[in-house]
């Protein structure tokens, strides 16, 4: 069991903080103060140090000094947030803003101990030096405890195109809905790149002010505006030599993107305020889920910067276009779950299955990650129902019994003898019904009687292997 140190002075913070981390299965310690830390705890004895930037008497960063060996993440209000850049620059392994999210707290901290875990095997050890990690079968390796899991064709090409863009310097535009992991993708080029050892920086450009934006991606000098009362580093700056991830990146205003096009065009980043330009060596990669081509032609994105960041594209497809791949997902984010909750035998009954397979996922992977955590939560038992993953199918069931019904009643005229078919799964329905169906119906009506698309009638025939019968109408 990972054992976390959590230096905080505000106790409602602290205490809720250790709950949090308690309840999915860490060892938690706290501490007011550094000089309390320093007093009670040997900080090689855990694995991560978590603290917040301000505390009474040293600042959290003292302890990246006094635990040089221990990862420390640093949390700080958005207020400090230029702060913590400072914070990583000192050798901080990451920081958080405060009030954190649950998830993304869970996310850093499992993320940021199984690369100290892993830096700790390397260290012991006497091997050479390996390359960077490879596509492996249906996942590709990420911070993530999970990676990227897919064996669906779609993804099977993005992992390739990852393992070829990877090594390059090149920037990368990573296209793809809300939801769909976006931020995985660029996390796995990083990582996969001779950039690992150097920071990756994540932003988020919609969750910044529009006016503040400018000063955080390309710092300020003292002066340059009311409160600018020193001069700070942006976070362009602090991934020099690493990654800069940009996410939602068509919310930048149009005047960040002047600054940003130079930093392509140029490599040189100019402070708010500064008349200097100096050199910045960093890896761009972006994200996002508008047509920036799109906006382009609006005049609400540069046209210029859209071709500068648009040398390769990667497209990351919704969760209801992979096929079988969500249940692949499922059963890692439930197995997850279930050791976090330290539940064995964990599993989806035959109905969640086939609901979590038909539902169009329009949150994609962050949806299907939360409805599944909410029923590991709520379940009495060892088996995951239709109900506890709160997921409505309503429509989809009707149709699908009512083709299933419509096929009986035509093979079993008296059909008032025969066994229910209740036991019989969506999977089944589905092929009795095109089995039955498809010499006199063209696949558009067969798509229509089972309420779903003709791409995924077509999915499931290539899944359930049954060949699609040529008519003249089709």
């Amino acid at each position: 069991m990972s054992h976390i140190l959590v230096v905080e002075d505000e106790a409602i913070i602290r205490s809720a903080l250790r709950r949090l981390l308690e309840r999915h299965q860490y060892q938690v310690s706290e501490a007011g103060a550094v000089h309390e830390a320093v007093e009670r705890f040997k900080f090689s004895d855990f694995d991560l140090i978590i603290s917040d930037l301000r505390l009474p008497g040293e600042p959290g960063t003292e302890l990246i000094r006094k635990a040089p060996d221990t990862p420390v993440l640093i949390m700080t209000s958005y207020a400090s947030l230029r702060s913590a850049v400072d914070s990583m620059k000192l050798g901080a392994v990451d920081y958080i803003a405060k009030p954190f999210d649950h998830d993304e707290m869970l996310q850093a901290v499992a993320r940021i101990i199984q690369d100290h875990n892993l830096r700790r095997a390397a260290q012991g050890a006497t091997v050479e030096p390996t390359p960077p990690r490879p596509v492996i079968s249906n996942t590709i390796a990420t911070g993530n405890d999970m990676g990227i899991i897919g064996s669906s064709p779609a993804m099977q090409t993005l992992f390739k195109r990852i393992n070829k863009v990877a090594p390059t310097n090149s920037t990368v535009l990573i296209q793809g809905e809300s939801g769909t992991g976006k931020e995985l993708v660029a996390r796995a080029l990083h990582e996969n790149s001779p950039r690992v050892k150097a920071p990756m920086i994540s932003v988020n450009c919609a969750a910044i002010p529009e006016t503040l934006i400018e000063s955080e991606l390309f710092g300020h000098e003292k002066g340059s505006f009311t409160g600018a009362t020193a001069g700070r580093t942006g976070l362009v700056e602090a991934a020099d030599g690493g990654t800069l991830f940009l996410d939602e990146i068509g919310e930048l205003p149009l005047e960040a993107q002047a600054r940003l096009l130079r930093v392509l065009q140029e490599g040189e980043i100019r402070r708010v305020g500064s008349v200097q330009s100096h050199k910045v060596d960093v890896r761009l990669v972006a994200a996002t889920h508008r047509d920036l081509k799109t906006l382009a032609r609006q005049g609400l994105f540069r046209e210029d910067l859209y071709y500068r960041l648009n040398v390769i594209e990667l497209r990351l497809p919704p969760l209801r276009e992979r096929g079988e791949d969500v249940m692949l997902i499922a059963e890692a984010l439930l197995k997850r779950a279930a050791g976090k909750m330290n539940i064995a035998g964990l599993h989806f009954n035959p109905r969640a299955a086939d609901s979590i397979r038909l539902y169009p996922w329009p949150g994609n992977v962050r949806e299907l990650e939360n409805a599944i955590e909410r029923a590991a939560i709520l379940c009495d038992e060892d088996e995951i129902s239709v109900d506890l993953l709160g997921i409505e199918l309503d429509a989809e069931y009707e149709r699908a019994s009512e083709a299933a019904s419509a096929l009986e009643t035509m093979r079993h005229p008296d059909s008032s003898s025969q066994e229910p078919t209740e036991d019989l799964s969506l999977e089944d329905y589905f092929q009795h019904f095109v089995l039955e169906h498809q010499e006199h119906m063209t696949e558009t009506e067969l798509a229509n009687k089972l309420g779903i698309s003709r791409k995924c009638l077509w999915e499931r025939r290539q899944r359930l292997g049954i060949p699609r019968k040529k008519t003249a109408n089709s």
